[in-house]
């Protein structure tokens, strides 16, 4: 096996021969670079015997461009000429066999990819052309099918020796002379019985020959306990040139079992693919990919991004022609409610050990970000669109919620090569917080360009045979556990920058407030939770929780005049505050606004306790919708004035004619209606307090009323938001 690095300069000289027939870079001093990752077979190698060579990436190198901290890439071009200890060794050999799965995997499922050169020998069988596969997939095969079946060579091994040493009694009267001795046969030399030729033990005579072979030319262990004799040097050679071929085929029916099929089959792959390559050497087989960072890329995605086809068209392909490397959507940074979400926007970077990260990628991910949010502000502006799961832009505080950035790393401990490590670490950077947040103004977190960037290292020999194995209940389980680590790394941060301070009003209606304290509150209060009448202030406090500057601590003094402040909150609890003291409405809620005709009217109504209006597509009629069957209040105005009441929940029903006149309703004239029940009448508390100019509720129900129907014929459903600009 032959060992170069991806990128590594060479001397031309010193691997002319190593990389025959494949392209390589080469400056005018005479230096080669590689491009390209992955394996090909050399015919032409150790005398025209052949040899796999294998092009490692870049990782392998720390920033002196050593190898393990201190061989050159140059000499351990010839893995068997360098004096490297057993362990490093063996690693070269694993690390090799893992990158090679690794390309496999992504060549299979990125058919379309223009990176990867993918070859493999053609073998004629049956009549007919069929690919085989490569020289390296039939070597692991068969050393793994040693690993999967020592049971089962043990049991054969039990069954071919026994009853060798019983004695063939009739032979040996027949054919051995005896000593009598007191009046008793001794027999000297007694005749065993006869061994017959045994094709299962051939078949494992051929396999551990090829065993042997595989260690003692390619360096890969095998563990070879069987004590048969082995076939060796030029006798092996013959059977590489095309007899282990022709034996093969003159015993293959002598088998029956499955397991033994399979044997004989990897057996005949080897020597039928090493007489195509030993018959023509011209012949050549390899599995490249040019532009690692690509496949990088795609590992890091599968294992902890969303699919493209998860998310919202233009987020990962963006409009400017911007690639997101890793996004996905998880719960948030402040509620405790997973059903909050956020999205986290990752770029992988694929560098040498301890490789730098440039400005460029750093406010090229702030762009990302940004974009991201413009995209989503879009999808809830278009009304020919149903609205997005994920609302990034509060229209209570317009407040922007966190989003998280992060960069991730390949890296390679010094001295520690393991791939069970499984944990993601934070870079340690040098006079820098990570996770960073930057800002233009401290105190306004929820500022549409406050940023949060956190650089990790993950491990590159984890990662790669995660993806190679290509098991999908070991991927999802690592990309729970690497979201969950994400979201607490930036929590913790969030907390040592920040104190956060959930609250609630007490009677303000927070539209009038916002308004009126906007320039105070900007970006410093959003609503995370899924309750909307509770906001969270966010202020910059990096000496100590809570140690707020004397303009910080009046701005608290002044919202606790009209809320309930948790001041002791941990980000992912529940917000402890009082219970509302009425019914606290939401600038998001549904109001039916409705008409009575005069005080009988409106004395049925609240006799009644219940409102109906004409459903239907005619003029005046209100059909039954989402937001109408979503409403939690009542208004009705006419001659008496303006009533609010409380609608019980989810308790809209649809009645006719003949369910109307049960219930006492004289002359209904339409066939259906819909009934809304009064759950209360609302004479104090917030929407109590709110003084409502009659003319503009008219023309709000004239905007949303069917073809202008007129504010005394039907009724609509409208938010919150809209009904509070009614206000006198």
């Amino acid at each position: 096996m032959k060992i170069l690095v991806e990128e590594y300069q060479y001397d031309a000289a010193l691997v002319r021969d190593v990389l025959q027939g494949v392209d390589a870079l080469q400056n005018v001093e005479g230096q080669v670079s590689l491009s390209y990752v992955g394996y090909f077979y050399n015919p032409k190698l150790n005398g025209g015997k052949g040899d796999t060579v294998f092009i490692l990436p870049k990782v392998l190198m720390d920033e002196q461009g050593k190898v393990f901290s201190k061989y050159s890439p140059n000499a351990i071009i010839h893995m068997d000429h360098e004096n490297m200890s057993d362990q490093e060794r063996k690693f070269l050999y694993e690390f090799a066999v893992w990158i090679y799965r690794a390309v496999d995997v992504f060549q299979r499922s990125h058919k379309d990819s223009d990176i990867v050169y993918h070859r493999k020998i053609s073998q004629v069988g049956r009549g007919m052309k069929k690919r085989a596969n490569t020289l390296l997939d039939i070597l692991l095969s068969l050393i793994q099918f040693n690993k999967d079946n020592q049971s089962l060579i043990t049991f054969i091994l039990k069954n071919l020796h026994s009853g060798f040493n019983k004695i063939n009694w009739t032979r040996t009267i027949n054919h051995s002379e005896a000593i009598i001795q007191s009046d008793e046969p001794i027999y000297i030399r007694p005749v065993n019985k006869k061994r017959q030729v045994n094709f299962d033990e051939e078949l494992l005579v051929i396999y551990y020959s090829i065993l042997n072979y595989i260690s003692q030319t390619y360096g890969f262990h095998v563990d070879i306990k069987v004590g048969f004799p082995l076939i060796t040097g030029s006798r092996f050679e013959s059977y590489l040139s095309g007899r282990g071929v022709v034996r093969l085929r003159q015993i293959k029916y002598k088998y029956f079992s499955d397991k033994m099929l399979e044997l004989w089959n990897l057996c005949y792959a080897f020597f039928a693919h090493r007489t195509e390559i030993t018959t023509s050497t011209e012949l050549k087989e390899y599995l490249l990919v040019k532009n690692f960072y690509v496949v990088f890329e795609a590992i890091i995605d599968e294992l902890i991004g969303d699919s493209k086809e998860e998310l919202p068209k233009d987020f990962k392909e963006q409009k400017d022609g911007k690639l997101v490397d890793h996004l996905y959507t998880y719960p948030g940074l402040i509620e405790a409610d997973d059903e909050q979400r956020t999205y986290y926007i990752g770029d992988s970077k694929y560098y040498r050990i301890g490789g730098p990260l440039g400005d460029t990628s750093i406010y090229k991910q702030y762009t990302y970000a940004r974009n991201i949010v413009q995209y989503n502000i879009d999808l809830w502006l278009d009304e020919s669109k149903p609205d997005p799961d994920i609302r990034l832009r509060d229209d209570v505080t317009e407040g922007y919620n966190i989003i998280p950035n992060f960069f991730i790393s390949a890296a390679m401990k010094p001295g520690d090569y393991s791939y069970n490590h499984r944990e993601i670490e934070l870079t340690k950077i040098t006079g820098k917080r990570n996770p960073e947040i930057k800002f233009q103004f401290k105190d306004r977190l929820f500022d549409r360009d406050t940023m949060l960037l956190s650089r990790y290292n993950v491990n590159f020999l984890f990662v790669v045979s995660l993806y190679a194995r290509n098991r999908q209940s070991e991927k999802a389980a690592w990309k729970d556990e690497v979201r969950k680590q994400f979201r607490d790394e930036i929590r913790k941060v969030l907390e040592w920058e920040y104190s956060f301070y959930p609250m609630r009003s007490r009677g303000v209606v927070l539209d009038d407030y916002m308004t009126q304290h906007f320039r105070q509150l900007t970006g410093k209060v959003f609503t995370p939770f899924q309750d909307k009448s509770i906001l969270t202030l966010a202020l910059h406090t990096p000496n100590e929780r809570h140690a707020l500057t004397a303009e910080q601590a009046e701005l608290v003094d002044m919202l606790k005049e009209d809320f309930d402040i948790d001041e002791n909150y941990t980000l992912g609890a529940e917000p402890q505050l009082p219970e509302a003291t009425d019914l606290q409405f939401k600038i998001d809620d549904y109001v039916i606004i409705g008409y009575y005709k005069d005080e009988e009217h409106l004395n049925w109504i609240l006799n009644k306790k219940h409102y109906n209006v004409r459903s239907g597509k005619d003029k005046g009629s209100l059909s039954l919708s989402t937001s109408v069957c979503a409403a939690r209040f009542l208004l009705l105005y006419g001659k008496k004035g303006i009533y609010k009441f409380a609608l019980k929940p989810n308790n809209v029903r649809v009645w006719d004619k003949q369910d109307m006149i049960n219930d006492g309703y004289k002359n209904p004239r339409h066939d259906f209606y819909l009934v809304f029940f009064i759950e209360e009448h609302i004479t104090e508390g917030d929407f109590a307090n709110i003084e409502l100019d009659e003319v503009k509720v008219a023309i709000l129900m004239n905007k949303y009323g069917k073809e202008n129907a007129g504010h005394d014929k039907g009724a609509v459903a409208v938010k919150f938001s809209e009904l509070v600009r009614c206000k006198v």
